[in-house]
């Protein structure tokens, strides 16, 4: 492992599991799934034990055991900076490593079970782990005073070091073991902001995790290669619902490294001495599917059936004076639909899981977004008390939402695959590219209807009836999300627009459709920022005003909004700027997870469709813990988005999802990736999240720019549906 990523030691590991035995505090197993026991004695309660978080080794490093996963996003770099920050370490020696399992001990504290998502690593964890770095600190101190025989008022330290007047001085190391048995500080005293060396400092800190996945060194499940361990490769019915009504696994067994085949829950599974003769027996299974539960409609009949649905009054979500009784006054009547398609992850790394069942006990490796439900899960299909069960989070390659899983679908996968086997051998469970594509858990499919009045100059109605799926119905986490029976994530960002409109209506029909559907990088911010942001400048074009000016003058009351969109425009210079002939600009800024993000798309035309050419975008997140990573979360989000909105899809035929790969899930390429410049917003409010945040502005910046060039604005996505690699 080199020198900036360094797991925890193995004892490390074991005495923080058996710390965490009061693990069945936290969670426990119903018979009907997962429940979350919110009396548990520390389930209120906030940890900043630093020996539950810091191993601090001989040498003066300093290990962060990070409890929100490193999928690049960059919470390992996050983590250590907020302890770095208040220990006074120095940052060449500061090193982070996944925590085990414990919601007790590592719970998010905006979820109450340990867990990444939702833009929260750094916001739910900026004061706890800066006191856990406090804390260390005081301990540390105590230690160094009372061996030297000085005040402890006398001691400073500065870039890991200990000193005294007197001239004693130490590294960490020399202190820990006796520090880490102190009693905790209960209040440790934090710095002012002012005196900040690390948290906001550009430069002051490079990233943690570059090194290891830049030599090969970093590990990913796919680098599991215990002795013993066998490949597994399911074959899952091609419809959602299906189930296996018989099979022939003759031609398959025939295989050389092939081991077994078993019937599991949800198709068959083929185990191998290999990824190769896995995926070779797999295609040679004959297998007869029972569709009689099966979604079987296609994209064409699903958007018919939604599109009616838009044409009447859903659930009401929110409103406020009478958009009806307005539309009857007169005035410019605008109607406009927005038809958003399911969209793969399409992470980097596929998903793939290790586990080794030993009969009593068992053990699991892989790139774990919620570790709580998937520990829990894991237990009850072996059968073992949670105790008995480990579960590491190691490195993943890309989620963007896949892997936080609230059907926790893939831990309940591993382990029946495992306990159809019986305990043992090791296994991998491997999820091919095409097998992640077509499995489902997709960014829901939906339609917005926008109705507005454009009178005398000014917005006077809005209304906006959407039609989608709920991504927490039925799950463990519904009651986060529900509130009068409706999944909010369903309409975040549509129920409570930016803008002053006297008259305003939000309903949505909640549809059940039974292709399974997730999380997606920004979740409904995905689709109701561009309906949100697409229609107010349709509107504003209709009164004649100003895109920028337009949206500023009905933000008297959203001074983050009016902040982030003022930024925007001085650093693209909206108003000064002589456009390119045969280009446009637009502009768009909406706020998801707490973090306000404006940006502004200069675009031309080109043979096949747009062509975007540079990006501005500011962001105000709060105080700004790492900006380097800030802004590659804005520049990676702006690609991400860009690549979505112009080419993915994912189309059913008859049920059956149409793309399996790249060639036909079509990603941006290098060479489309415009120039983006990035502000960050300077600010003194909570940090906020920035992993999604960056995506929802750039679709409807894109379509209003287009719209700019006299063009048709986007009302279906993709852009370029049928353009594929």
């Amino acid at each position: 492992m080199n020198a900036h990523v360094k797991p925890a030691t193995e004892l490390s590991r074991r005495s923080l599991l058996k710390a965490g035995a009061g693990l069945v505090l936290g969670v426990y197993v119903a018979r009907s799934g997962i429940a979350f026991a919110e009396d548990a004695p520390a389930a209120k309660s906030v940890n900043i034990v630093p020996n539950t978080f810091l191993v601090i080794g001989k040498d003066d490093t300093v290990t962060v055991l990070c409890k929100h996963i490193e999928f690049g996003q960059g919470p390992f770099t996050g983590m250590a900076t907020l302890v770095a920050e208040e220990l006074d370490a120095d940052w060449a020696q500061m090193r982070a490593d996944h925590a085990p399992s414990n919601p007790v001990l590592y719970k998010n504290l905006l979820f109450g079970v340990q867990g990444t998502g939702g833009s929260s690593a750094i916001s739910n964890s900026y004061e706890q782990m800066r006191k856990v770095g406090a804390a260390a600190r005081e301990m540390l101190v105590a230690v160094a005073a009372d061996e030297w025989k000085v005040p402890a008022g006398e001691i400073t330290v500065e870039k890991g070091v200990i000193k005294h007047a007197s001239g004693k001085q130490s590294g960490f190391g020399a202190f820990a073991e006796k520090a880490m048995q102190l009693p905790v500080p209960a209040n440790p005293k934090l710095k002012d902001p002012s005196e900040f060396k690390l948290i906001g400092k550009e430069g002051a800190v490079k990233r943690l995790d570059t090194i290891a996945k830049s030599n090969g060194t970093a590990e990913y499940t796919l680098d599991i290669h215990d002795p013993g361990t066998l490949t597994v490769l399911v074959a899952r019915s091609p419809r959602f619902g299906g189930k296996v009504a018989s099979f022939d696994a003759s031609a398959a067994k025939a295989v050389p490294g092939v081991f077994d085949i078993k019937e599991v829950p949800n198709g068959v599974a083929v185990y191998a001495e290999g990824f190769w003769p896995a995926k070779t027996a797999r295609d040679l299974l004959k297998i007869s599917w029972d569709d009689s539960k099966a979604e079987k409609r296609g994209t064409d009949q699903l958007l018919n059936e939604f599109r009616a649905l838009s044409k009447t009054s859903g659930a009401l979500v929110k409103q406020e004076g009478d958009v009806e009784a307005e539309i009857a006054k007169g005035g410019r009547l605008i109607e406009t639909e927005f038809v958003f398609p399911y969209l793969a992850h399409a992470p980097m790394e596929p998903i793939n899981a290790f586990i080794h069942w030993k009969g009593d006990t068992a053990s699991a490796r892989y790139g774990s977004q919620f570790p709580t439900p998937d520990h829990a899960v894991i237990a009850q299909v072996l059968g073992l008390d949670i105790s008995k069960v480990e579960l590491k989070t190691i490195l993943a390659g890309g989620s963007f939402g896949r892997r936080a899983q609230q059907s926790t679908h893939v831990a309940m996968e591993l382990a029946q695959a495992a306990k159809a086997i019986g305990p043992g051998r090791p296994i991998k469970l491997v999820w091919t590219r095409e097998d992640d594509m077509r499995a489902g858990y997709y960014r829901p499919f939906g339609v917005h209807r926008m109705r507005g009045v454009v009178r005398d100059g000014k917005i006077v109605a809005w209304a906006d009836t959407i039609v989608g799926q709920s991504i927490m119905k039925g799950s463990p986490f519904e009651a986060m999300t529900f509130k009068d029976g409706l999944d909010s994530t369903a309409y975040e960002g549509s129920n409570d627009i930016p803008y002053a409109v006297p008259n305003f209506r939000c309903d949505l029909h909640q549809v059940d459709v039974g292709v399974p559907v997730l999380w997606w990088r920004s979740v409904g911010h995905t689709h109701t920022g561009y309906a949100v942001e697409a229609f107010v400048d349709q509107l504003l074009e209709a009164a004649g005003q100003d895109p920028v000016e337009g949206r500023l003058a009905m933000m008297a009351d959203k001074p983050r909004h009016a902040g982030v969109l003022k930024a925007v425009a001085e650093l693209a210079n909206w108003k000064g700027a002589k456009v390119e002939a045969g280009r446009a600009r637009g502009v768009a800024v909406v706020e998801s997870f707490n973090t306000f993000v404006a940006q502004v798309v200069e675009l031309s035309m080109g043979a096949d469709g747009p062509v975007v050419h540079k990006v501005w975008c500011a962001v105000d997140c709060g105080v700004a813990v790492n900006p380097d990573i800030i802004r590659a979360q804005m520049e990676g989000g702006i690609g991400f988005a860009l690549g979505h909105i112009l080419y993915a899809q994912q189309t059913l035929d008859g049920g059956v999802p149409v793309s399996g790969n790249f060639n036909t899930y079509r990603s941006l390429r290098i060479n489309e990736m415009p120039e983006v410049e990035v502000v960050v917003v300077p600010s003194t409010e909570k940090p906020s999240g920035v992993g999604e945040p960056g995506v929802p502005p750039l679709g409807p910046a894109v379509a209003n720019a287009m719209a700019k060039l006299g063009l048709p604005r986007p009302t279906q996505l993709p852009i370029r549906p049928g353009d594929t690699a």
